[in-house]
């Protein structure tokens, strides 16, 4: 990724450090400063801002805060690399979309048809800890929007997301993968824990 982004070279137990200091401080501001700040570390070249902002996403609990839902479709879309995007999706799509169910539909329906990968991996993947509460349907239907995808970040999403639900399903994830003509990544990600 240090050809992707420049880094300041911080190493993770330092910037836990400071990010601790940080965390305690921000996730008391009102909401509308917290995202101002959020935004600002997202502008900043320097890899580890964004890092720190999406601790500080998870620790203020963002994804209680109806507005957070653009934040973080702008954020999925901006400086977007797996490092950034799996997080935003697992954590805070994923908690947003269980806090306020109303919005899945409308705005997953807009990422998937919005081709940006990055936006269509997170409709792969928010679902990632949800267990028996996951929308097998939209989930299915997600994976079936993208499975002939050549994009290997959207193969990987595939495999990754229904050998998590496999965990949980994995009847239902053996049928739809061998009822599906799923990339060779994505089925070898997929029953990488069938025997």
């Amino acid at each position: 990724m240090k050809n992707l982004f420049p880094f300041l070279g911080i190493k993770k137990p330092i910037r836990s450090v400071a990010e601790k200091a940080c965390i305690a401080e921000c996730k008391k501001l009102p909401y509308d400063q917290l995202h101002e700040f959020i935004t600002a570390l997202w502008q900043k070249e320097e890899r580890e801002y964004q890092y720190c902002a999406l601790v500080l996403m998870e620790a203020a609990r963002m994804y209680k805060h109806e507005k957070s839902i653009e934040l973080f479709e702008t954020l999925i879309a901006t400086k977007s690399w797996w490092d950034t995007v799996d997080t935003i999706a697992s954590k805070c799509v994923g908690g947003y979309f269980k806090a306020f169910p109303e919005k899945k539909l409308p705005y997953i329906e807009r990422w998937m048809n919005s081709n940006n990968l990055w936006l269509q991996r997170t409709c792969l993947i928010f679902q990632l800890s949800y267990r028996d509460k996951t929308d097998v349907e939209l989930f299915f239907a997600c994976i079936d929007a993208t499975s002939k995808s050549k994009e290997f970040f959207l193969q990987k999403a595939i495999g990754w997301a229904l050998r998590q639900y496999a965990r949980t399903n994995p009847g239902a994830v053996f049928e739809f993968v061998n009822n599906r003509e799923l990339k060779p990544l994505s089925r070898r990600e997929a029953l990488k824990h069938f025997t």
